[in-house]
């Protein structure tokens, strides 16, 4: 069966950043921002996603792109009758692993934009904002219509095919998302007040790295980093395979990179602005999207209307991954057994669906099950990706593409450097041989190090 491609060079690159941006580029980066000290932070993470991000994303395009398969027939179309292959299974069981906490995750994000959208923040204070975010994680229900709804809908978008459905409707999301996020910005960043925002965020200080400490700092940048672009589970790999020769993958890795920090930058440009124009802790964690920013939309003029948009730019992220991580489990599923994509969508959608329920259930119904070292179940299920799969499959990766036991960093060179753009240099053969494993390494001792 001849293996679909996708229709442009521009659905590659937004489907590809879609991927990396996620919840946690709009989530997470700006409390970590908070916490870790403002400007210093935002540049020591530009400069960790140049030298870890782009060279393993590119690894990661080169392996897809060489194979035409996904991650589980991908390491035997290029190293057969070797052991390297049993990643793939493992690239396979993260995917469905991190649907198996996210969707939950994006069903707030929907269920948040709805109740915006409908006025049930209006009028409230800060311990009813509280007490609603509370009711949400109490109430099974709700968050299983609104699971099943990202579920549902994402398999039957990934069931019309590559071209017309992933693509076609990412594209289209994703530029709808960037225009949200600029007009969203724009507004922030005219608040009265929002200038010293601004100066957090932006201006680096040294008096303030100092008083976190220049190690905690660092290791926080390494890891945003490292996992914004959601790489080591073949998650790239796959669109990888969807595209053609006419550019080199350096080139590309860095497009997607500047996209998704892009998003990540102005997820900070509204946040920040608007917290200090309103009294709000920039540090206060997790909690600044469900506790914190609906009590700084309910000051704002029109509050509700921007309150809506930033919402429903939350779904357009987190929905952008979904798409995303539902096409690479699909194709896996599809090559395994050589069903049709629409069987493997229907069968696949029921699967994650029900797969779904302990992470939604585990706040209310089974809320003292702590699988791993006391943390609940959706921290259970984030650590076995974010802290294991991810660093450990692109340890491997790097590995392979290095290595004379793998592909080997010939095969690789050339496959990456294929075609018009930005070429991987030989001289950068040591840094990516020996220093990118032991950076991957720290990041992944550190990360366990910190969970436990």
């Amino acid at each position: 069966m001849q293996r679909e491609h996708l229709g442009s060079r521009l659905g590659f690159l937004l489907i590809s950043a879609g991927c990396a941006i996620g919840i946690g580029n709009v989530w997470k980066f700006p409390w970590m921002t908070g916490q870790y000290g403002g400007g210093a932070f935002v540049m020591i993470y530009l400069l960790c996603l140049l030298l870890i991000g782009v060279p393993v994303l590119t690894m990661e395009f080169a392996m897809g792109r060489a194979a035409q398969k996904s991650p589980v027939h991908l390491y035997q179309q290029l190293k057969p009758g070797t052991k390297w292959h049993i990643h793939g299974y493992f690239c396979l069981a993260g995917n469905v692993l991190l649907m198996m906490f996210y969707t939950t995750v994006a069903g707030w994000m929907l269920q948040y934009f709805v109740s915006t959208a409908a006025g049930k923040f209006e009028g409230l204070d800060t311990a009813a904002v509280e007490e609603m975010f509370g009711a949400m994680l109490a109430d099974p229900g709700s968050m299983t219509v609104y699971m099943g709804i990202i579920v549902v809908s994402g398999f039957t978008i990934i069931s019309l095919g590559v071209q017309k459905g992933l693509e076609r409707v990412t594209k289209w999301m994703m530029l709808a998302l960037i225009l949200l996020m600029w007009v969203l910005a724009g507004n922030s960043m005219f608040l009265e007040g929002g200038a010293e925002g601004l100066k957090f965020y932006l201006l680096p200080s040294l008096s303030r790295m100092r008083d976190i400490g220049l190690a905690n700092v660092v290791v926080g940048a390494m890891n945003q980093a490292f996992f914004t672009l959601s790489v080591g589970m073949g998650s790239m790999a796959i669109f990888g395979s969807y595209i053609g020769k006419e550019h080199s993958l350096a080139g590309e890795s860095v497009r997607v990179c500047v996209l998704d920090t892009m998003v990540a930058l102005c997820s900070g440009l509204i946040i920040f602005p608007a917290c200090f124009a309103y009294g709000v802790d920039v540090k206060n964690g997790p909690a600044l999207i469900f506790l914190t920013l609906p009590n700084v939309f309910n000051h704002l003029p029109m509050g509700r209307f921007w309150g809506s948009l930033f919402f429903l730019f939350m779904t357009f992220a987190g929905y952008s991954t979904v798409l995303a991580v539902f096409e690479n489990i699909v194709c896996c599923v599809c090559e395994m057994t050589g069903w049709t994509r629409r069987k493997t969508c229907i069968l696949c959608c029921i699967a994650i669906f029900l797969l779904s329920l302990p992470c939604l259930l585990g706040y209310n119904v089974w809320q003292n099950i702590r699988p791993i070292a006391g943390h609940d179940i959706l921290d259970s299920e984030d650590f076995l990706v974010s802290n294991l799969l991810l660093p450990l499959g692109s340890l491997l990766f790097i590995l392979f593409c290095t290595t004379r036991y793998g592909w080997g960093w010939d095969a690789f060179l050339a496959e990456a450097n294929e075609g018009t753009g930005l070429k991987v240099a030989k001289w950068m053969r040591p840094y990516m041989t020996y220093v990118l494993p032991v950076m991957v390494g720290v990041i992944f001792v550190v990360g366990l190090v910190n969970f436990f």
